[in-house]
C-alpha cells in the first residue's frame, strides 16, 4: 500500500510540473489565458514557482483583470514556500504601495530576503532602498555593497547605479575611471541611462579623454532608446558644432524630441530656436 502511495504521489508531482509546463509554452506563445488556466490549476496544487508565476499574471492583468491584491496574495504564497523571486515581488508591490498599503520597511524585509537568495534584481532594490533611506537608515556604503552584488550579477541597472556613486563619492572614493568602467558595462547592456552618463563623462573629460564624438555617438544610443536628457544633449553637440557638424535644424529637431519625451530645458531651447527662425 505504502508503495502505491509513493506512486500516486509521484504520478501527482509529475502531473503538476507538467501544468506549469503547458502555462509557461501557452505564455511564450502569447495564449494567456491558457497560461493562467494552467497556472492556477499548478499553483492550487502545490507548485509554489506557479504561485510566484500567477500573481505576475494578475499584476499584469495577463489572462485575467489585473488585481493587485491578487497579485500580492500570489506573491506571498509563493515567498512563503521559498520560492524568493515572488519574495522580491512582494517587495516591490510593499515600495510601491500597490495591493497593499505602501510600507517601504516590509519592502526593505522582502527585498533583502530575495537578495540574499539570489534574486539578483532585488540586491538592487535594496541599494535604492539604502541610498534613499527608504525602510532602514541611509547610507551610501551599503548602496555601493548591494550595487556591486546586483552588478556582478548580470542586474546592468545596477552597474549604471554605483558607476554614479562612484562618480559623486558616495560610500565609495570618488572615481572617475570606476564611474566610466560601470557607465559602459550597464550601456553595454541595455541600461540607456548609462549610456548618457558615459557620454557626459567623455563630454569634460572624466576618466577618459575628451571626446565630443564619443560623447556624440552616447548620447545617440541614449536618445533612440527613449533617455531624453540624451536627445537634449544631442541638440546642445548639433547646436554648437561639437563632434558633429554645426546644425540648428538639426538640433531643433533634438530639442523637440527632448521636449517631447519630458524635458522642460529641451522645450526651452526649441521655441528659442523656433522663434529665430530655424
Amino acid at each position: 500500500m505504502k508503495k502505491i502511495m509513493v506512486l500516486l504521489s509521484f504520478v501527482c508531482t509529475v502531473l503538476v510540473a507538467d501544468e506549469f509546463e503547458t502555462a509557461a509554452k501557452a505564455y511564450e506563445a502569447g495564449d494567456y489565458q491558457k497560461a493562467f488556466k494552467h497556472t492556477k490549476i499548478a499553483c492550487d496544487n502545490g507548485n509554489y514557482k506557479g504561485c510566484g508565476f500567477l500573481g505576475a499574471l494578475y499584476y499584469n492583468g495577463q489572462g485575467v483583470r489585473q488585481n493587485y491584491k491578487e497579485a500580492f496574495k500570489y506573491y506571498k504564497l509563493a515567498c512563503d514556500n521559498g520560492e524568493y523571486l515572488g519574495c522580491g515581488s512582494l517587495g516591490f508591490l510593499y515600495a510601491n504601495g500597490q495591493g497593499v498599503e505602501q510600507n517601504h520597511k516590509e519592502a526593505f524585509k522582502y527585498f533583502k530576503i530575495a537578495c540574499d537568495n539570489g534574486v539578483y534584481r532585488s540586491c538592487y532594490n535594496l541599494g535604492v532602498s539604502y541610498e534613499r533611506g527608504q525602510g532602514v537608515k541611509q547610507s551610501y556604503k551599503e548602496a555601493n555593497k548591494y550595487y556591486k552584488i546586483a552588478c556582478d550579477n548580470g542586474n546592468y541597472k545596477g552597474c549604471g547605479f554605483l558607476g554614479t556613486l562612484y562618480y559623486n563619492g558616495q560610500g565609495v572614493r570618488q572615481n572617475y575611471k570606476e564611474a566610466s568602467k560601470y557607465y559602459k558595462l550597464a550601456c553595454d547592456n541595455g541600461e540607456y541611462l548609462g549610456c548618457y552618463n558615459f557620454g557626459l563623462l567623455y563630454v569634460n573629460g572624466l576618466g577618459v579623454e575628451q571626446n565630443y564624438k564619443e560623447a556624440f555617438k552616447y548620447f545617440k544610443i541614449a536618445c533612440d532608446n527613449g533617455v531624453n536628457c540624451g536627445c537634449n544633449n544631442l541638440g546642445f553637440l548639433y547646436k554648437s558644432g561639437r563632434g558633429v557638424r554645426q546644425s540648428y535644424s538639426t538640433a531643433k529637431e533634438y530639442y523637440g524630441k527632448a521636449c517631447d519625451l519630458g524635458y522642460q530645458q529641451g522645450c526651452a531651447v526649441f521655441a528659442m530656436l523656433n522663434k529665430d527662425g530655424y
